[in-house]
């Protein structure tokens, strides 16, 4: 049975995730084997469509991801797996350099760290993106492609993405980084 955490769970790419999982009631496990989700815990600035939320096997937190304590009960030593999809997006990161900061990269390390100090090594997958990426891109990007970001947003995803393979390296995770080509996310709430 698996315990599933996903971070920017009201976003496109988190509500979709979330409905897929409770439909067809499987994930992978550590092990390779088909495992039935006993629980999705689901965390983001707003909550997720009601259809979503009121599943018995879904735990809703809302609050900023940047608050170490709300990522501690989201990210629980029962923990299995996490996708770690929220994210200030491109334009958001360039127009307010500390909160894509802080939410970029000082959660996605945060994160990282609680799977650290649980020491159960879950599965972790980080949400990058092709931002990673600047100016003139091959046609095809292969893994020994250069990563050339000309952004603030490609930046915090490119160094998410080296923290995510040193914690794999170490044993701390077992994580694996997508590069979305574009995503769409739920708007942020300021304080």
């Amino acid at each position: 049975m698996m315990n599933i955490t996903i971070t920017g769970a009201s976003g496109f790419l988190g509500q979709k995730l979330a409905h897929a999982l409770l439909s067809t009631n499987e994930l992978t496990d550590k092990s390779g084997s088909p495992s039935r989700v006993e629980h999705l815990t689901l965390l983001d600035v707003v909550n997720p469509s009601k259809e979503i939320s009121n599943d018995p096997r879904v735990t809703i937190l809302t609050g900023d991801i940047t608050d170490h304590s709300l990522l501690e009960k989201a990210i629980s030593v029962s923990t299995d797996s996490i996708f770690h999809f929220a994210a200030i997006v491109s334009a958001g990161a360039e127009k307010d350099f500390d909160l894509g900061m802080s939410v970029n990269l000082d959660a996605t390390r945060a994160i990282l760290d609680i799977c650290r100090g649980h020491e159960t090594k879950p599965k972790l997958i980080f949400a990058s993106s092709c931002a990673a990426f600047g100016g003139d891109m091959p046609s095809i990007i292969a893994d020994m492609t250069a990563r050339t970001p000309q952004t603030s947003y490609g930046t915090q995803k490119v160094i998410g993405e080296l923290l995510v393979n040193d914690y794999s390296r170490k044993g701390f995770v077992d994580g694996r980084a997508l590069r979305f080509p574009t995503s769409s996310g739920a708007p942020r709430q300021t304080k």
